[in-house]
């Protein structure tokens, strides 16, 4: 296999801090900084930023200048145990989350609130997507996913891209910043990346806010009202007339397709098919997600390893840049491709 030092990708970034904002704490940041205590008691440290007590670094950039995102429910962890990067969610106690679970405890002043810690998931082409193959892992997973859910009676309803969120601790192996997430922790140089394919990365569907659940046995008529969820594209939301969720589930992902792969990439042809069945106007006429998902492994099966294996093309790309461009892929691909003959021979 090719050694680690050789597949990693420094990206160039710079941050530059607003004057005035920055250096003091906002309305939503006020109240993650007076639980860190009771935060920490529990195992789990926020930035310097949240601790009783800071004061901003005297001209010097430094990790403290980043403010918290307007997710007011929302704040990054490092678990003291290992040093994991994590989030902390506030729920109302008793509130599930389809994500992995790391630990949940109840808030010190308020029963009815509980906090819940989490993988930290970045957006879902944060870093970008680099070959097919890495398309065809994304692909695989959303489409086994949304088979499991379904087959257990759930509809997500709200499967745009920002509710398709990934695992990619493993593509940075120094670590990164959790707000400027291309930065090392301390903001001081981008983060070296290891790219998706080598590292690997898992995918997972969140925030079901506006999820159905229909129990096994139950009534057949998996039907519902509301014009609620990201993607407006879905043709039969209506608060008037009942319409499937499951359906909007595979239109939603149908979409994904379309906007994050086949309209960016020239040679991810093969995808429209599979996106354009399960985008039709007709919700009657789109594949349940197990017949998606038995479309998608025709499809992919005739994909040969070149194909998995070659960077993806940017739509509009000049050619004698694209060609410049798969000259430098395939040299770098080379130490890749040396260790997995040298495994596959051994």
């Amino acid at each position: 296999m090719a050694t680690e030092s050789s597949q990693i990708q420094t990206p160039e970034h710079t941050f530059q801090p607003t004057p005035g904002i920055s250096e003091r704490l906002s309305s939503h940041e006020v109240k993650w900084r007076d639980r860190q205590p009771f935060l920490e008691s529990k195992g789990y440290m926020l930035r310097p930023r949240f601790r009783p007590g800071w004061e901003l670094k005297p001209r010097r950039l430094c990790e403290d200048f980043p403010l918290l995102p307007l997710r007011p429910l929302l704040v990054d962890a490092t678990r003291i145990s290992d040093g994991k990067l994590v989030y902390i969610k506030e729920v109302e106690t008793g509130d599930l989350e389809s994500l992995p679970i790391l630990d949940t405890f109840v808030d010190y002043a308020d029963e009815s609130i509980s906090y819940i810690v989490m993988p930290f998931l970045r957006l879902l082409d944060n870093p970008p997507f680099e070959t097919v193959g890495e398309v065809v892992d994304f692909a695989d997973q959303i489409l086994e996913g949304l088979v499991f859910m379904h087959s257990h009676g759930v509809a997500h309803r709200d499967c745009s891209p920002k509710n398709v969120l990934m695992d990619a601790s493993h593509m940075f192996p120094l670590g990164f910043h959790p707000v400027k997430d291309l930065l090392l922790p301390d903001i001081s140089n981008p983060a070296p990346i290891i790219p998706r394919r080598h590292a690997g990365v898992k995918y997972y569907f969140i925030d079901y806010g506006i999820s159905s659940y229909f129990p096994a046995g139950g009534s057949q008529d998996h039907q519902v009202l509301g014009l609620a969820g990201r993607d407006q594209d879905v043709p039969e939301l209506s608060d008037e007339v009942p319409y499937d969720p499951f359906k909007v589930d595979i239109f939603t992902i149908g979409n994904v397709f379309f906007r994050k792969f086949c309209n960016d990439y020239s040679n991810l042809r093969f995808f429209r098919p599979l996106a354009v069945s399960m985008t039709q106007l007709d919700p009657t006429r789109r594949p349940t997600a197990e017949e998606a998902l038995r479309q998608w492994r025709a499809i992919r099966g005739n994909l040969n390893f070149v194909c998995r294996n070659w960077r993806l093309w940017e739509r509009n790309e000049p050619l004698v840049y694209s060609l410049m461009l798969d000259v430098v892929h395939v040299l770098l691909s080379i130490p890749h491709l040396i260790g997995l003959t040298s495994w596959t021979l051994s």
